[in-house]
């Protein structure tokens, strides 16, 4: 199995594919941190803002003027934690904290990338952007099958100029088209909306260096959430239901992201809401009808 540690509702992506013993290939931003020591600077935060041009410095420098943006110069358990718009200087100087910093306020899309590397230049690429709602949670994402070429133009140009040696998944987050965060990684949420053989390509990247993949048939896909209230301890709902959903034309995969036997304290979940299911689909509607047939199916 090519992929560390999937968590559960993820080997369904993966667990078909065969794969050499000696590769791996990291989901998590912890695993990517040990695998790859020539390149896990880019977790620092405050380097990628400075490698591209943009203000920015440690929290105790003082900003030249506001609005700026502050957070941790490193997280890798990622969520946001931490990050804030900042106003004014009386708002900075009651924010200060240590290990964060503050960098320019980005305006314009928030976009999820996902790129292939083959030392440091970029062989593929597919983005998504979120539907948001409030307190953090998403209604679902859009995985785009056109290019963005504003964001594989400026990214592609950093990260060949940056990242040469390193072959591999990179994620990128950008707003209005500027890097705020890299990942050493992909988005692990949606690859069975890549494509037929995009996991097999995946795994060639990794043991031979080397991408080859067909992708002149991609469509759009959605990825579509369920949440509930925080509090109750929710359970599982019946296979039965769970395969019904599944079933619906357009539908991809259905994923269950909790764990019945932890406290639901111990879920890394947005304020808004506890994350109940995921929906895969190649159209909206089917997702959004999925969704529904399960709703009521979490005791």
């Amino acid at each position: 199995m090519p992929i560390i540690a999937p968590k559960p509702w993820r080997r369904q992506f993966f667990d078909h594919v065969a794969c050499p013993d000696d590769v791996m290939i990291p989901l998590a931003d912890t695993d990517a941190w040990t695998l790859c020591a020539d390149h896990r600077w880019i977790y620092d935060k405050l380097a990628v803002a400075l490698s591209q041009g943009l203000q920015a410095a440690p929290h105790g420098v003082m900003p030249p003027g506001y609005p700026v943006f502050s957070k941790p110069m490193m997280n890798l358990r990622s969520m946001g934690t931490g990050s804030r718009a900042i106003a004014s200087q009386a708002e900075y100087e009651a924010a200060m904290a240590p290990g964060h910093f503050w960098c320019t306020l980005l305006t314009g899309a928030h976009v999820s990338s996902d790129a292939a590397l083959v030392d440091g230049k970029a062989r593929w690429w597919r983005h998504a952007t979120g539907i948001t709602r409030p307190g953090g949670t998403f209604d679902y994402w859009h995985v785009h099958s056109e290019a963005f070429p504003e964001i594989e133009d400026w990214c592609g140009a950093w990260a060949e100029r940056t990242l040469g040696g390193y072959t591999g998944m990179i994620n990128f987050e950008t707003i209005g088209g500027r890097i705020i965060e890299a990942h050493l990684r992909f988005a692990d949420q949606w690859p069975d909306l890549y494509g037929p053989g995009w996991v097999e390509a995946l795994v060639a990247l990794y043991a031979s260096r080397r991408w080859t993949y067909d992708d002149t048939a991609r469509t759009d896909g959605y990825s579509v959430v369920l949440f509930g209230p925080h509090g109750p301890r929710y359970r599982h709902p019946p296979a039965e239901a769970i395969a019904a959903a599944a079933a619906l034309p357009g539908v991809l995969s259905v994923q269950i992201p909790f764990y019945e036997d932890r406290d639901p304290a111990h879920h890394p979940m947005p304020p808004g809401g506890f994350r109940l299911a995921t929906i895969n689909a190649v159209s909206l509607r089917a997702g959004m009808a999925a969704r529904e047939m399960l709703r009521d199916k979490f005791t």
